[in-house]
């Protein structure tokens, strides 16, 4: 992955999280942040 990439793939990130915040009062990362919970109990499992 080159430097340029990176940058735009962390900015792009940035900003769904910005209007996830300002839109939708974080529910879509509350969802996803408890969905990866889910998904490392479940590797844990199977270590």
């Amino acid at each position: 992955m080159t430097n340029s990439l990176a940058i735009t793939l962390g900015i792009i990130i940035l900003l769904l999280i910005a209007v996830d915040v300002t839109a939708f009062d974080s529910r879509h990362l509350l969802f996803l942040g408890k969905k990866l919970f889910d998904l490392i109990e479940w590797m844990a499992f199977w270590r």
